[in-house]
């Protein structure tokens, strides 16, 4: 992989040395945009049928889980942090 990285490098190092020294030479001619004359015709008619949407709420009955939590005294080891200023 590391030698063909280095290949390219090189060789587009070379390309650029070839222009700057005057080796390869590019020429090209001023082009011009085509001429397009459009005339007539008219844009597509289209018409559609769409359905309605309404939307509103109501009340309704849905079973819900209840769920109850507990909580008791435990005793657990936790980490402390100390921090001391310099004298």
């Amino acid at each position: 992989m590391r030698a063909i990285v280095s290949l390219l490098a090189l060789v587009v190092i070379l390309g650029i040395i070839g222009v700057a020294t005057g080796f390869f030479k590019f020429s090209a001619t001023p082009g011009e945009m085509p001429k397009i004359a459009v005339s007539g015709g008219s844009l597509p008619r289209v018409s559609a049928d769409a359905g309605s949407i309404s939307l509103g709420s109501r009340n309704e009955a849905v079973s819900v889980p209840e769920v109850k939590v507990a909580t008791k005294q435990t005793s657990v080891e936790v980490p402390t942090v100390a921090v001391r200023k310099p004298d």
